[in-house]
């Protein structure tokens, strides 16, 4: 819940400055203990995040480490060599896996990175140079809707890994081209990822909202959300291609991180006809694989016709 750009560092969960001595990190977590407790009446999605920030700053050696990792402090300085390890706001080092992959096109994320890295730089101002775009001190101070566009990023990079992970049954197209979209008015008209698996044709939305959803009459809401409607627009963007390609999603899925969400997986019946999924990112996998409830398998020469279709018409932003 602390490595997305959108969240409050472990500091500002327990309503201290990063110089704050150890004494009054300690006296404010018991502050913030006492007034998140669910038996008194607090919320316990941040109760957990109180007891989270404690873990990672309440001793000498966690603080150490959490403010090198951070940008915060004078520890972040003096980083060397092993020291930098990915912080979470880059794309990790490719691993060395032997195993089958799922086919995959476009470049997940690449949108959002792009744009990022050029309103991250003209924020910090015309001329200046930005040795490290991702440095942890720099992200967390940039404006909101910058980090927004980090955070969406790397939400689209962690869905193209568990699907990559899936093996050859399964195919994807990361970064979809699509027409103009007045629902998401300023953003990219694009769908994250089409996935076409044996269990099914799916428009998949990658997102990070730093904050536990709720739903409402199909849809997704909570103040991060900040008045979009993300199942209208992935439903939206689907039958622009569905429409191109002559094919037909047998269902939408949005993934968030698993901090958003108080189940692994949420069902929103049919929306427009379509069924809708929310799920936790570590939920992915197993809802690919065992299929959407109410969405038709696909096999055989349809599986084959239906890939051929999307290869012929998909376009990448």
């Amino acid at each position: 819940m602390f490595d997305s750009p959108l969240s409050a560092s472990a500091y500002e969960v327990l309503g201290v400055e990063p110089a704050a001595t150890a004494e009054e990190i300690k006296r404010a977590f018991r502050l913030r203990l006492r007034q998140t407790h669910p038996d008194a009446g607090g919320d316990a999605s941040a109760f957990i995040q109180v007891q989270r920030a404690w873990e990672l700053i309440g001793t000498p050696e966690a603080r150490t480490a959490y403010d090198r990792g951070h940008g915060l402090g004078a520890a972040s300085t003096t980083t060397t060599g092993a020291e930098q390890s990915w912080s979470g706001w880059r794309a990790p080092a490719p691993r060395t896996d032997t195993r089958p992959k799922a086919r995959a096109y476009g470049h997940p994320g690449g949108w959002r990175r792009e744009r990022y890295l050029a309103l991250i730089r003209e924020w910090a101002g015309v001329g200046v140079d930005v040795p490290d775009p991702y440095d942890p001190a720099l992200v967390r101070s940039a404006p909101l809707e910058v980090r927004r566009l980090l955070a969406d990023a790397l939400a689209e990079e962690a869905t193209a890994g568990t699907v990559s992970d899936l093996g050859m049954g399964f195919t994807v197209w990361h970064d979809v081209a699509t027409s103009a979209d007045p629902l998401l008015s300023g953003d990219a008209d694009k769908l994250d990822h089409v996935i076409l698996s044996p269990s099914g044709l799916y428009g998949v939305m990658s997102e990070d909202f730093a904050e536990v959803v709720r739903f409402r009459r199909g849809e997704i809401i909570g103040p991060g959300i900040a008045g979009r409607a993300p199942v209208a627009t992935l439903l939206a963007r689907m039958r622009v291609i569905a429409r191109a390609a002559k094919v037909r999603f047998g269902g939408a899925i949005i993934v968030l991180p698993d901090d958003d969400l108080d189940q692994a997986v949420t069902s929103l019946g049919k929306v427009r006809g379509t069924p809708v999924v929310v799920v936790r990112r570590s939920a992915l996998s197993m809802v690919l694989r065992q299929g959407v409830p109410g969405v038709r398998d696909i096999g055989g020469n349809e599986l084959f016709d239906v890939r051929t279709r999307l290869q012929q018409t998909i376009r990448f932003v």
